[in-house]
């Protein structure tokens, strides 16, 4: 992924009002992020646990999507698989919902999936993050594939949630 600027962030979200993108807590570590290992930028709010957002290029320019977090449950250990990259993790996935875009958010229509908690789907799949012991089914897909059917698997998200 191209690195982007705060302002780029800002404008890219598809699911909120302009005034609510310009009050979320964008990250203060932009130029800090492994851009070349990110097939999104994620991220949650540190103000509001609650909250996430994603930001992902699509037809060549940037799509955000505000999310919002189910808290975990206290002592959780059930195992649970990311729709999006699937590792699983042991209460390390929530369901995270997004607004639909337009007048159907406006009436309250939302699109679900259950993601790593930390938004860090890109890091798991490329083996630089580690959710444990059995996070990562045996596949025989390469590191490529994976990525392919990650960056697939966000997009039709995103698609959910821009459709009419």
């Amino acid at each position: 992924m191209k690195p982007l600027t705060e302002q780029e962030i800002r404008a890219a979200f598809v699911n909120c009002t302009k005034g609510e993108a310009k009050r979320l807590a964008v990250p203060r570590d932009l130029a800090d992020r492994p851009w070349d290992d990110l097939d999104y930028l994620g991220w949650r709010d540190p103000q509001a646990p609650d909250r996430g957002y994603l930001v992902v290029e699509l037809d060549g320019r940037p799509h955000g999507v505000a999310l919002r977090c189910s808290s975990a449950a206290v002592g959780q250990q059930r195992r649970s698989m990311c729709s999006l990259c699937l590792t699983t993790h042991s209460g390390g996935v929530s369901l995270m919902v997004a607004p639909k875009a337009g007048k159907p958010g406006k009436q309250g229509n939302s699109v679900g999936a259950y993601i790593c908690g930390d938004l860090d789907c890109s890091l798991y799949v490329r083996g630089k993050k580690d959710a444990g012991v059995g996070a990562r089914l045996h596949e025989t897909l390469t590191v490529e594939e994976k990525i392919g059917r990650t960056v697939a698997n966000i997009a039709s998200f995103v698609a959910k949630v821009t459709a009419a």
